[in-house]
């Protein structure tokens, strides 16, 4: 056991040095909370002007492992005397090891700064196949087909690149990876409207640990697409839409080398969504349809997984359906 408490040790300090290292080649920390605030910002500006019966709109960011936390959120809204809020997940497709673990922060952070439950909630949890989203992402992925030369052009895949799941989760039952593939049929449709007809994959990325996980691994389709003889590849990361280290570290510095090494002399990357005027008019347009309909829950939201459940998701989704039943009186 010392032996295994030292070695563990040893790797933990590795793995975080490995990853300032990483940090520090994408200009010293992560854009994120930038690119978070630019779309908040945007969003409620053009809900103000949308939806003046229900503004002055706010928006406040609570991440879950760094900071501004879910608990300084809750806090500073109550601070604010905020009545109603919209917990809008910035996971556009619904897996319970991220937006549902936020979803179980959340209402920790409730249970303890809002006991008597002065807030009202209501949830937007999904919205991965919303015809605005996919037109941003069709908008990214069209300007760099046309920065590829004309030889390849019409021909070049594109890999939309989505971080990958252990396979224990998705067995339980988790709709990720079919919320992901949603995602990529509304987008491909959406560029065969416009005419691009180039082939394309779904892959996997940030695989890490000795578990069984989704496949096939985005390394290892660049390097196989390259060994057969493509030379060109558009990469897209379907599951973000703001740029942070698994865009900036893993897709373009990470896989570039291995694009390069595998042959791949045009390797594009889609640029992620940041304050793309079309995604801020996508994120106002799901917030205003949400207001319009009269704040309503999803029903998929209410629905257990078929597998085994950990017991705080459980008393979190009797929470969510006590606060959807509650806007639901409010709508008669």
């Amino acid at each position: 056991l010392p032996i295994q408490s030292i070695a563990g040790q040893i790797i933990a300090r590795r793995r975080v040095d490995k990853i300032k290292d990483q940090y520090m080649q994408i200009g010293g920390g992560s854009p994120i909370e930038k690119w978070t605030r630019a779309q908040g910002r945007g969003m409620v500006k053009q809900l103000d002007r949308t939806n003046p019966a229900t503004a002055p709109h706010n928006y406040y960011v609570g991440f879950r492992y760094t900071e501004p936390n879910t608990p300084q959120a809750v806090a500073d809204m109550i601070a604010d005397g905020v009545n109603h809020v919209i917990a809008f997940t910035q996971y556009q497709q619904f897996s319970g090891s991220t937006t549902g673990s936020n979803l179980n922060e959340l209402y920790r952070a409730q249970k303890k700064l809002d006991p008597e439950s002065r807030l009202r909630w209501s949830f937007i949890d999904r919205w991965g196949t919303h015809p605005k989203l996919a037109s941003a992402f069709a908008d990214r992925i069209e300007a760099q087909i046309a920065r590829l030369s004309d030889d390849v052009r019409h021909a070049t895949p594109i890999l939309f690149s989505a971080h990958s799941l252990p396979l224990k989760v998705v067995d339980r039952g988790d709709p990720y990876v079919a919320e992901v593939g949603g995602t990529v049929a509304y987008v491909v449709s959406e560029l065969r409207r416009r005419g691009i007809e180039n082939p394309y994959r779904l892959v996997w990325q940030s695989a890490v640990g000795p578990l069984r996980w989704l496949g096939p691994q985005t390394e290892a389709v660049i390097k196989h697409y390259g060994s057969i003889g493509y030379t060109s590849l558009v990469m897209v990361p379907v599951a973000f839409t703001s740029d942070h280290i698994e865009t900036l570290y893993e897709l373009d510095i990470e896989y570039g080398k291995v694009a390069r090494e595998a042959g791949i002399s045009q390797y594009m990357r889609a640029e992620a969504l940041n304050d793309h005027p079309p995604f801020i008019d996508a994120l106002a347009t799901i917030v205003k349809e949400h207001i319009d309909a009269g704040f309503p829950t999803s029903s998929q939201l209410l629905l257990p997984d078929p597998g085994a459940e950990s017991a705080q998701t459980v008393v979190t989704r009797k929470w969510i359906a006590a606060q959807a039943a509650a806007r639901q009186a409010e709508r008669k």
